[in-house]
């Protein structure tokens, strides 16, 4: 899977937002995806890429102090959130 390009992470008033894009390629600000510091640690280190759970799991644990079974769980979460608002190639 991958994060589609047309969506962007954004820093908007201290948060990070994923803006989902307009039919008319402008911004839609009454559509965004707020996320916390582990969905945008996620967002940074496999954007632009093919990735997979193990992958997305594996950044968790790199730079959390978290078991790599809530790690991969965690992970499944936020591709499952991710995939429901359409921002994943699968």
């Amino acid at each position: 899977m991958k994060i589609r390009s047309e969506y962007k992470l954004r820093e908007m008033a201290g948060e990070h937002v994923v803006v989902v894009p307009a039919a008319d390629g402008t911004a839609d600000l009454t559509r965004i995806v707020s996320l916390n510091a582990s969905a945008c640690r996620l967002w940074e280190s496999l954007q632009g890429r093919e990735f997979s759970l193990e992958e997305a799991a594996r950044v968790l644990t790199e730079h959390y102090e978290v078991d790599p079974d809530l790690a991969r769980t965690d992970a499944r979460e936020w591709i499952e959130r991710l995939a429901a608002c359409g921002i994943l190639e699968v």
